[in-house]
Parts: structure tokens; C-alpha cells; sequence
């Protein structure tokens, strides 16, 4: 495997990432985690012409493009851990050339930590978790968090009923949405949660545990391509194991253990690199991976990508022509792409 890094720039505590575009060209953006630090986006076709999301926000801990809003996304903005009471917040997020980008509150969620929007039809519908109700503390884990839904207004700016999908999930961090783009995945210390919005023919929301015990993050694909899904987690919350199941009954397969001494793993994703169905992480201590894991030959093959890195989130974008891992590589304080060559 050939893999060229780009380095972008340098982003203190850089912690999440998309890639969307902005006027019919793909842009990468990157955002901090830390108050008051910036976010920015840089276009495929000239990596140098940075733009500026905003100068100071910081504590985004997402950001996902409004389906078939041209221009337009949402980002969990001054989420903090360490602060209580909570300020986060969904934030919306327009641009064009005249006036850049401008962006507008929709409303406060505490501890807001991960979210989706899913197009049913002519709506599109918003599914959040928190990472805890309340805290006195960093470390107060007492108030478990929710799953909250909403069917979004066509003017984003009316009220949003919020409606409580599932509540007693501690730690409640990991979010995996499926190959197929129809349903999602929330992890907690009190297992994983199949979530799938409502459609044409269902009108409620259904939810289904697939997993019971303390897990931190997930991903599902077909690795191995036998009709069966594969789902890889990190244990417990922020922990030192990786592994990966293969759901073929009840009771998951664990068939694999990622092979060397981590600590504080913290992102997952599934994608195809050059057609072939791929897990890739990032690990936040010790040696701070960047790594993918694909099945070669009938058995489980990993690559390191890098080294020092300690990413916090990382995506794929997949074209007919190109594999990009874009990774907020925290540990390291540093915005890079990762151009994976047949």
C-alpha cells in the first residue's frame, strides 16, 4: 500500500474533520476542540488557498453537510468536558463567496458529543447523542446521556422539538452510521445501540441493542465479504483494546485483537480503499497510530499509516479515482491528508 501524507497546517488540539463541498469543489475541513480556536477548509484543487470557517469557536466535536443544501452544514460547537454547566450547542453553518461563511445557533444541548441527519423523503432528520446529562466534574459520570431525534423545519431557524430516544448511557461517546446509510450506531458503557429513523413505511424510530458491555467507539462493514457484517470497537471508554466481531448470531464473534500496546483509542470509521472493505483508526497515546485493517488471503492484515500522530477523528473520502484519509491528528496539533495509492 502507497501512502503519500500531506501536511495541511498547524491546528491546536485539531479534533474533527469533513469533507464536503463548497461551490461544486471538495473541501476538507478541520476544527479544535480548544475555546477559541479556529476551523478552516481547504480545497482539493489548491490545498494552499485555506479558507476560514470562523476564527474562534472551538469544542466542535462534529460537523456533517445538510443533505441537498448546497453550501450548508451542521457542527456541535463549545462542547468542554471539563465545564459545567454545558454550553453546547448545534450550529448551522451557510457559505458563499460574497459573505463567507456565516453561521447561526439552533439550540443547546448539553454535552452534545456526536450526531446525524438522515433524508427520508422530503425531511431530514437529526439524531444526537450526549455524552452525559450533567456533570459537577470531568470525571462526574453520574447522569448518564441520551439519544435525542427531531425531524428538522425546512426553515432551520423555527423551535426544534427535541424528542428523548433513549436515555441511561454512560460515557454514551461512539457513533458509527451504516454502510448503507440507513440506520446508526451509539456506544456506551452500556453496550451498542442499533438506531433507524423513521421511513415511508415505519413512523416510529426503532431501537435495537446488538451488543452489551462497555464499548468507547464503533464501525460495520463486510470485511470479509461473506454476506455477514463485522463491527470494530474500542473498550472500554477511551481504552486500550481494539477489537473486532463478527455478528452472525446473537451473541457477537470476537475474531480479532489489534496486535500492539495502545492507549486512549479513540476513532474508528469502515470505507473501501481502492474496492477493498477497510476498518481505519487512530490511537491517542503511546505510539498514536494511524492504522487500517483489511482482510487479505483469509486473514486479518494491519497497516500502520503513521506514527506520533494520535488522531482524534478521521474520515475517508472515496471517489472513482481517489482514497483520502483526512485526520485531525490531535496528539501531534496538526490538520493532514493521507492519499492511499493502488
Amino acid at each position: 500500500m502507497n501512502i503519500e501524507k500531506i501536511h495541511l497546517d498547524e491546528l491546536y488540539r485539531c479534533y474533527s474533520t469533513m469533507a464536503m463541498p463548497l461551490d461544486g469543489q471538495l473541501h476538507f475541513f478541520f476544527a479544535s476542540e480548544e475555546k477559541g480556536y479556529p476551523a478552516y477548509a481547504y480545497p482539493m484543487n489548491d490545498l494552499s488557498q485555506r479558507k476560514v470557517v470562523w476564527d474562534k469557536m472551538g469544542g466542535v466535536m462534529s460537523m456533517i453537510p445538510i443533505p441537498h443544501q448546497e453550501n450548508q452544514f451542521l457542527a456541535i460547537t463549545d462542547f468542554y468536558l471539563k465545564d459545567s454547566p454545558s454550553l453546547a450547542k448545534l450550529t448551522w453553518v451557510k457559505y458563499d463567496s460574497v459573505h463567507g461563511f456565516v453561521s447561526h445557533d439552533l439550540f443547546y444541548l448539553p454535552y452534545l458529543h456526536r450526531f446525524d441527519l438522515f433524508e427520508v423523503g422530503d425531511d431530514v432528520y437529526f439524531m444526537g447523542g450526549t455524552i452525559a446529562d450533567r456533570k459537577e466534574h470531568k470525571e462526574d459520570w453520574s447522569c448518564p446521556g441520551k439519544i435525542y431525534a427531531a425531524k428538522l423545519p425546512k426553515n432551520l431557524l423555527d423551535p426544534i422539538p427535541l424528542e428523548v430516544l433513549k436515555d441511561g448511557l454512560t460515557r454514551n461517546h461512539g457513533y458509527s452510521r451504516s454502510n448503507d446509510r440507513q440506520c446508526g450506531y451509539f456506544s456506551s458503557d452500556e453496550g451498542v445501540f442499533k438506531i433507524v429513523p423513521p421511513s415511508s413505511t415505519q413512523v416510529e424510530w426503532h431501537i435495537e441493542q446488538i451488543m452489551e458491555g462497555m464499548v468507547s467507539e464503533i464501525a460495520l462493514i463486510d470485511i470479509d465479504q461473506d454476506g455477514i457484517e463485522e463491527m470494530i470497537t474500542i473498550e472500554p471508554f477511551h481504552g486500550n483494546a481494539i477489537h473486532i466481531y463478527k455478528l452472525n448470531g446473537e451473541v457477537p464473534e470476537r475474531v480479532y485483537t489489534y496486535p500492539h500496546e495502545i492507549d486512549f483509542a479513540h476513532t474508528l470509521v469502515s470505507t473501501t480503499i481502492h474496492g477493498v472493505p477497510s476498518f481505519v483508526g487512530g490511537i491517542r497515546r503511546i505510539e498514536s497510530d494511524l492504522f487500517i485493517i483489511q482482510w487479505v488471503n483469509g486473514e486479518f492484515v494491519t497497516t500502520i499509516v503513521d506514527k506520533g500522530v494520535g488522531p482524534a477523528n478521521l474520515d475517508v473520502y472515496v471517489s472513482d479515482d481517489q482514497t483520502i484519509i483526512h485526520s485531525s491528528n490531535h496528539t501531534q496539533n496538526h490538520a493532514a491528508l493521507y492519499v492511499v495509492k493502488a
